[in-house]
C-alpha cells in the first residue's frame, strides 16, 4: 500500500536522479538571444508608431541606427562576461546572484532603451518640426 501511494504521488526512480548543474554560460547566451528578439520587436513597434506620429522624418531611422549601435556592444559584453567561465565556474551556484543581476540589467536595457531613445528622438522631432 505504501508503495502504491508513493507511485501515485509521482515517486519512483525519477525523483532520485541527480539534478543537472545550471550552466551560467548557456543561460546568459539564451537570455541575450531572447532579449535581442524582444528588443527588436519592441523597437520596430515603437519606431512604426513614432513614424506615424512624426510623419516623414529621418529621426525615427536615426533612432533605429542609434539603438542597433548601442545594443549590440552591450549584449556582447554580457555574453562575453559569462562565456569565458571555466566549466567549473559555469556550474558554481555561488554565481547565482551575479547571474540574476546581469540578467535583470540585460532585460532592463532591452526594454527601456528602445522606449527612452524613441521618446528622445520624438521630442527632438517635435522641437525641430
Amino acid at each position: 500500500m505504501a508503495r502504491a501511494l508513493h507511485d501515485i504521488g509521482g515517486g519512483g526512480e525519477r525523483d532520485h536522479a541527480p539534478e543537472r548543474a545550471r550552466d551560467w554560460r548557456k543561460g546568459m547566451s539564451d537570455n541575450v538571444a531572447y532579449a535581442l528578439l524582444f528588443y527588436t520587436a519592441l523597437q520596430i513597434f515603437v519606431t512604426v508608431h513614432a513614424m506615424k506620429a512624426i510623419g516623414s522624418s529621418i529621426l525615427p531611422y536615426l533612432a533605429l541606427v542609434a539603438l542597433v549601435a548601442g545594443i549590440i556592444p552591450a549584449c556582447r559584453w554580457f555574453e562575453k562576461r559569462w562565456r569565458d567561465l571555466s566549466d567549473e565556474q559555469a556550474a558554481d551556484p555561488a554565481l547565482a546572484a551575479a547571474y540574476r543581476r546581469d540578467q535583470a540589467m540585460l532585460w532592463a536595457l532591452a526594454i527601456l532603451l528602445p522606449l527612452a531613445l524613441t521618446a528622445l528622438f520624438r521630442g527632438i522631432a517635435l522641437l525641430v518640426g
